[in-house]
């Protein structure tokens, strides 16, 4: 076993991965950016090197700086976590070049799977269905028009190099294919760098469905299926394991598959075999078919570990110190029901808009697996993913389980920041999803009741305003009742300003009046009850109060001297809701523009933004330009007043 181990990596992954080293008695390396001088990552370590600037390109992705720090400090192998390298070949060759030991598959194994067509013809001389379609070199748009008038609509054109969603087209009609084609094209051209593409059948009602493999480079095993149907443009939200409906012979068919699949590149390592599956006549043997193989370990690998009771970090490290692995197909069991639910800053309501901010509070309910790369205090940055924490629970069944995770959900207090909490809570009520009835087009179709936002509550209003106005921790002893007014008033602000007043009977007596509503505030041995329930737990930042009841109430405390009466937002002005790099600018000075025209694009948060025109109007000012780097709430473009 190795003595020491470098994580090319940041965040949740590598605070995960260093949990199993340390445990193993394995010292770990860190690497880290500007941005990441005081991360989680960099404190758990037993040592940290500093290896580039805030930007990915500058550091999480210089490979030649992350193997002369595992040199520098006497690492014996470097883990990729996933992400950044943890799929490039070339760092393969360049770490075992260096005399390192790569924890992964070998440089060969990840370039037989990167492109996905080249994957799936691999796939079908190993015996794995493949989606029927058109995978070959021939990109000559009335040979693809063809090909996929063969295959029989609707059908999808797909980048071969793509992933998550990009350079991926719909088309339901032939007449709609070129038009499709170039759209599809021209975004994998700018994505990937590549814009082949590849056509294939489109399956109706499609489910998710990947086997977690595991080889040492001869034999593989699998450790059973995961099923990531719930997903919102392409992007998992909520995981689980087993998949539900699953049959036996279902099982044996797709985990026999996964395992052709890795032995038939001699795979090393963890590795996930993706499956688009019909679900529209059950889960059949014959329904499914081989999409991609991720070679690394996955976001959703905890569901695995979950109910099978292996942890496929140690897995990892011992594979790849040479030994054989620590259990054979038949040694493998699945006990109760896994999900994992991804929790992220976002802006719902936005459109799911990534976000950004320093988290005042942070905490998890007990009973809960709550993997994290952030802590109370921790900035969330604009260079990388957003995501705070994948909350996974287990059961003894699925039904039991998804309780859990509603629980744990409720449970779950973030604040500094918007999340996606309310959202991965409606959907643990979602009648369809309890009953296992799932497909990738659940969360598209049924949206717009998942995003809804729900008004506070009597009980949060009260327990915001009497943390703002300092009436939860009194007693006589202060003289409060002698020295405090009787009648104190309070204006919250959450989307709109809010008036509360209060009449003080004592230390432990409060009556609230909210709107028409009037409201009592007792305390008791137990603490305080509004309106005949426990007062939820509440916390304070500056003139921000967020209550944590139905995953998070925020409101803002209004100062009456700087309460702003303008009216609402400058629709004028075109800003940059985050910090980010300007990809592009389309609005000209003197441009006619619609509501709803795209004026610019904001990268930020590892994705693409278009930002908007909020009202018909004509440009007056651009004020950004290609490639530069701008703050929350820098003016891009400005409109001609009305």
């Amino acid at each position: 076993m190795f003595n020491k181990i470098l994580i090319a990596n940041r965040g949740e992954i590598a605070c995960r991965v260093m949990e199993t080293a340390q445990k193993m008695g394995v010292a770990c390396v860190a690497v880290y950016s500007d941005a990441d001088a005081s991360a989680k990552h960099v404190q758990m370590a037993d040592e940290a090197v500093h290896i580039g600037g805030a930007a990915p390109a500058e550091s999480y992705l210089k490979g030649d700086m992350i193997i002369q720090a595992a040199l520098d400090t006497g690492a014996g192998a470097i883990h990729p976590g996933y992400g950044f390298l943890s799929e490039n070949p070339d760092f393969v060759d360049a770490v075992e070049a260096a005399g390192l030991v790569f924890i992964g598959p070998s440089a060969d194994a990840i370039r037989k799977m990167g492109l996905k067509d080249a994957a799936k013809v691999l796939m079908e001389q190993a015996g794995v269905p493949v989606v029927p379609g058109y995978h070959g070199d021939n990109q000559d748009p009335e040979h693809l028009a063809g090909a996929a008038d063969t295959i029989g609509y609707p059908i999808l054109i797909k980048a071969v190099a793509g992933g998550g969603g990009k350079g991926m087209r719909l088309v339901d009609r032939p007449e709609d294919f070129s038009a499709a084609l170039d759209s599809a094209r021209g975004e994998a051209r700018t994505a990937f760098g590549n814009d082949a593409v590849l056509v294939e059948k489109f399956v109706a009602k499609p489910r998710h469905i990947e086997v977690q493999i595991f080889g040492d480079g001869t034999h593989a095993v699998h450790l059973f299926e995961r099923d990531c149907s719930l997903q919102r443009r392409h992007q998992k939200v909520i995981e689980e394991a087993p998949a539900p409906g699953m049959t036996a012979e279902m099982r044996e068919a797709m985990g026999q598959a996964g395992v052709r699949a890795a032995e038939a590149i001699g795979y090393k390592g963890a590795g996930t075999v993706e499956f688009i599956v019909d679900a529209s006549d059950g889960l059949r043997p014959d329904r499914f078919w081989f999409m991609e193989m991720n070679t690394r370990l996955q976001v959703e690998h905890p569901v695995t570990e979950a109910v099978t009771g292996v942890d496929l970090v140690e897995w990892q490290l011992r594979v790849a110190a040479g030994e054989s692995l620590p259990m054979q197909q038949d040694d493998l069991t699945i006990t109760g029901h896994a999900f994992e639910a991804r929790l992220y800053a976002e802006d719902v309501p936005k459109g799911f808009l990534p976000a950004t901010g320093t988290l005042t509070h942070l905490q998890f309910p007990e009973g809960c697996r709550a993997d994290s790369g952030v802590r109370a205090g921790d900035t969330i940055s604009p260079w990388y993913d957003p995501m705070i924490a994948k909350v996974i629970v287990h059961g003894p069944t699925r039904a039991v389980a998804l309780e859990q995770l509603h629980r744990a959900l409720q449970g779950t207090e973030v604040a500094g920041t918007v999340t996606n909490l309310s959202f991965l809570g409606a959907l643990t009520r979602h009648s369809g999803f309890a009953a296992g009835d799932v497909d990738t087009g659940l969360i598209g179709r049924d949206l717009e009741a998942l995003v809804e936002s729900k008004p506070a509550s009597a009980k949060s209003l009260v327990a915001a305003a009497m943390v703002a106005l300092d009436l939860v921790d009194t007693n006589e002893e202060t003289g409060f009742s002698l020295w405090a007014p009787l009648h104190r008033a309070v204006q919250l602000h959450a989307g709109d300003v809010i008036d509360l007043d209060v009449q003080v009977e004592g230390p432990s007596r409060q009556i609230w009046q909210v709107g028409e509503k009037t409201i009592l505030a007792e305390r008791d041995s137990g603490g305080w009850m509004i309106d005949g329930s426990a007062m939820p737990h509440v916390v304070v930042a500056g003139a921000q109060v967020t209550v944590f009841e139905n995953y998070g109430q925020v409101f803002e405390i209004v100062d009456p001297l700087e309460r702003d009466t303008s009216a609402a937002g400058d629709t004028n002005v075109i800003e940059a809701p985050m910090p980010g790099l300007v990809k592009a600018v389309f609005a000209q000075v003197g441009q006619a523009v619609q509501e709803g025209d795209r004026l610019a694009i904001l990268e930020a948060m590892k994705m693409e933004h278009s930002l908007l025109a909020a009202r018909d109007g004509v440009v007056a000012e651009v004020l950004a330009e290609d490639e530069a780097q701008v703050e929350a709430g820098a003016a891009l473009v400005r409109l001609e007043e009305e």
